[in-house]
């Protein structure tokens, strides 16, 4: 049962959530061969000064190598 979940800057108007969540939900079901009762997508709004400890540092530096898609930014 996959969930995904996107963490991003607040100021994402709804409908592009909404967007977003639907595509990569499709695309999920698609490529793993779920139906849509089995496929969850969260979206998480962090501020940008606490991206470092909420986001980068627990989801990003301590898990790198479950990174599928690496950033192509460097915080530091």
């Amino acid at each position: 049962m996959p969930h995904v979940v996107v963490k991003l800057w607040p100021g994402k108007p709804e409908q592009q959530k909404i967007r977003l969540a639907e595509a990569i939900a499709k695309d999920v079901m698609s490529i793993l061969n779920y139906g849509e009762e089995s496929v969850s997508v969260g979206i998480e709004e962090i501020k940008s000064k606490d991206w470092m400890a909420k986001v980068y540092k627990p989801d990003i530096q301590d898990r790198w190598d479950t990174i599928y898609k690496k950033p192509g930014y460097d915080p530091f």
